[in-house]
């Protein structure tokens, strides 16, 4: 039985104070604060069979949340805030001896650059005071990570080819939209693409590199290389990898808008002068588009996101394809938030799970694939996120 506080009202949010509410017996008092109270409200009001507290806090001011954590007295702090908020909230972790778990690595907010060395360097400072800290567990990053560290295990004496593919096949009826934060989803889709290649990164320029995929139960997508956080810490941990890459699926549609919206300069995170107020276009065009939390209702189909593995066993060459499926409208029912929220929202519970039931302990920063995957593999099903596996196949990569 532990405290639990969430920081980030989002859809993710929502979703990881559902699942929270669900595992009493774990969970025993649950806290979701964000800038804005009245979203935490609005969330706890959904909540039928739990009291939910809620507060408001500023997660890039260190004082306040440090008041906030000392209030409530946490064993874990969830944090579904933004990436650029990550090391405020872990500075405020280390000055109160909380444990700290989020769901996407840190990046500045004035450079669109992600990558885990900002939070990495937190390590001594984690593992000095005896405090654990579990650094991007939501889907990808998160469980592709655990799914990777399941079929090494499992399945392989070594893998060799790593292919992360992420298809979302819904429709949610926008002309344009984005899954999450429109800011840092733009950012992360317009950077340039990289991978992992015989011991070096490859750089290419965004969407330059398409495969046609298939994905179970949706058919054929145009699939984009692209880089992505977990790949960092993957190859890392996975020195045997030859390749590594990751693969995300768009619309033509999509595509186009998002050319237009580069080409007139309003993907751009630099600030001009607007009668004599300084913005962020970038920022200023979020809160133009429809907000992500808004799309669940209406949202049809499906995502598909999973591994695709070749390495060998028992010196022969050997293919798995890992993979969950996720209904936004099943989502929606039981939580009232689109698959993507769904997604990254139900990994954070389990990892939450994981670390207060004992399983996934330890002095200083970890990525998820450092830890066991098997006791998180054999419950995330029953929480809401079933997975398949199928071996000796073609992985069309």
């Amino acid at each position: 039985m532990a405290k639990v506080l969430i920081i980030g009202a989002g859809g993710v949010g929502r979703v990881v104070a559902h699942k929270c509410a669900q595992v009493p017996e774990v969970f025993s008092e649950i806290m979701l604060a964000s800038r804005t109270k009245s979203k935490c409200d609005s969330i706890a009001q959904s909540i039928k069979n739990r009291t939910i507290q809620t507060a408001q806090v500023d997660a890039e001011n260190v004082p306040e949340l440090v008041a906030l954590i000392k209030s409530f007295k946490p064993e874990l702090l969830i944090n579904v805030a933004l990436p650029y908020q990550d090391l405020f909230i872990m500075d405020a972790c280390l000055e109160t001896g909380v444990n700290y778990l989020d769901t996407a690595n840190y990046e500045p907010k004035d450079e669109a650059k992600f990558e885990y060395s900002w939070q990495w360097a937190y390590h001594d400072k984690f593992k000095e005071k005896g405090l654990t800290a579990i650094l991007g567990c939501g889907f990808d990053p998160g469980q592709s990570q655990i799914y990777t560290a399941y079929l090494a295990k499992h399945y392989f004496d070594e893998i060799h080819y790593l292919d992360i593919v992420d298809c979302n096949g819904g429709d949610h009826g926008k002309a344009f939209a984005t899954n999450f934060n429109p800011e840092i989803n733009i950012r992360e889709i317009t950077q340039n693409g990289k991978y992992w290649k015989d011991g070096a990164w490859v750089e290419t320029k965004p969407h330059e590199i398409m495969r046609r995929l298939t994905y179970p139960n949706i058919g054929v997508r145009d699939s984009y290389l692209m880089y992505h956080e977990e790949l960092e810490s993957l190859v890392k941990n996975f020195p045997t990898l030859k390749q590594a890459r990751f693969w995300m699926t768009f619309g033509q549609e999509y595509l186009t808008h998002l050319r237009v919206i580069q080409n007139i300069g309003m993907a751009s995170i630099e600030p001009i002068l607007y009668k004599g107020v300084e913005i962020v276009p970038l920022q200023f065009l979020k809160e133009t588009l429809p907000n992500p939390d808004s799309l669940g209702e209406n949202y049809s189909g499906e995502t598909s996101i999973g591994c695709r593995i070749k390495g060998i066993k028992n010196g022969k060459e050997k293919t798995a394809y890992i993979w969950n499926n996720c209904s936004h409208q099943a989502a929606y029912d039981e939580t009232g938030a689109q698959g993507v929220s769904y997604t990254t929202g139900v990994p954070a519970m389990v990892g939450a799970l994981m670390f207060l039931t004992g399983k996934w302990q330890g002095p200083g920063v970890f990525n998820v694939e450092e830890f066991n995957p098997d006791p998180f593999m054999d419950v995330i099903g029953k929480y809401g996120l079933p997975w398949e596996v199928k071996e000796d196949i073609d992985l069309e990569l």
